[in-house]
C-alpha cells in the first residue's frame, strides 16, 4: 500500500489526529491485551507468525483478514466511537 499523498500541512493534521487516537485508552488496552495474548501464544508454542490478534472473533486470524470488517467494511461497526478534536493551528508540532 502506498503512501497517502497529502499537503505538508495535511500531513501534519493527520500525524496528529492518528497519534491522539493511537493514544486513546481503547487503543491502549487492545495493545495491551494483544501483548497478552501473543506471548502466551507463544509460551504454549503456537506459530503465530504473520497473524494478528482480532478483538472482536477473540482469535488470532491472517493480518490480510484483520483489516476492512471481513470484507464488509468497517462503516457499520458500532463499537468504534472516535472522537476528533479540533485542532489548534498553534499546536500543530508533534
Amino acid at each position: 500500500m502506498r503512501k497517502q499523498k497529502l499537503t505538508p500541512t495535511a500531513a501534519r493534521m493527520k500525524a496528529i489526529r492518528d497519534k491522539r487516537y493511537a493514544m486513546s485508552e481503547d487503543r491502549k488496552s487492545k495493545k495491551a491485551e494483544n501483548q497478552r495474548k501473543r506471548r502466551a501464544a507463544k509460551k504454549a508454542g503456537k506459530n503465530i507468525k504473520g497473524k494478528d490478534y482480532d478483538h472482536d472473533t477473540n482469535s488470532f486470524v491472517s493480518i490480510k483478514k484483520n483489516r476492512g470488517g471481513f470484507g464488509k467494511g468497517t462503516k457499520n461497526e458500532k463499537h468504534i466511537n472516535i472522537i476528533i478534536f479540533s485542532v489548534n493551528s498553534s499546536n500543530t508540532s508533534l
